[in-house]
């Protein structure tokens, strides 16, 4: 159990489950940078917030709910709480809104994992699904609470704490997902994290843009 001083932002899962430094330059460096992908994510999440609550025949919608759990020591906001009508009582659904594409990964479902694991320990309950919606493809994908997306979610958290606590910034490792990474420019990627010398990196640089 964590204590309120303990809290962490609950987005900063997916942000680990990303990249290690991207994570730490957020959350302990207290760094930001926007590119392409991140605005039209802030669009597409600021359009689903306009509205706080809906009711429509049997569910209640909540859009922009407050978060916590205590056992994983994070704290935040959800996009949408569908609680559905059943059995005489309410069963909440989590759904994120994402603006690309499903990805190959658990990165989005381990931040939906916390959120559910945050509204159990809130209301006492036991959450079995919810959804991911991604803007690209105007597609809903349902995430099941499995026992190792749990183990997952749960371990992730840990190792998010004992990440800031550390205050180290991990060294970059170039891959491909930095090219579309927002922190390209802060990171340096491909300077520091490439097997490559700075020298012949910068003489790249320079032939490009002779070429541009």
């Amino acid at each position: 159990m964590y204590s309120e001083d303990d809290l962490l932002s609950l987005s900063g899962l997916q942000h680990l489950s990303y990249c290690k430094r991207q994570c730490v330059l957020i959350y302990v460096e207290q760094l930001w940078a926007d590119n392409f992908f991140t605005a039209k994510g802030t669009v597409m999440h600021d359009k689903v917030h306009t509205e706080k609550i809906e009711r429509k025949k049997d569910v209640i919608i909540e859009r922009d709910s407050y978060l916590k759990s205590y056992n994983l020591g994070l704290i935040g906001k959800g996009d949408v709480v569908e609680f559905h009508k059943s059995e005489g009582r309410l069963v909440p659904f989590p759904i994120e809104y994402k603006s690309g594409k499903a990805k190959s990964d658990n990165t989005d479902k381990v931040q939906l994992c916390a959120q559910a694991v945050c509204l159990e320990e809130m209301m006492n309950i036991t959450i079995e699904s919810g959804a991911l919606f991604y803007g690209k493809t105007r597609s809903r994908l349902n995430v099941e609470f499995d026992k190792p997306l749990r183990e997952q979610t749960r371990v992730l958290a840990q190792e998010f704490h004992a990440l800031v606590d550390s205050g180290e910034t991990p060294k970059p490792e170039y891959s491909k997902k930095c090219d579309n990474c927002s922190f390209k420019e802060l990171c340096l990627p491909e300077i520091f994290g490439r097997k490559k010398s700075v020298k012949k990196y910068l003489k790249e640089m320079i032939n490009n843009e002779e070429i541009i």
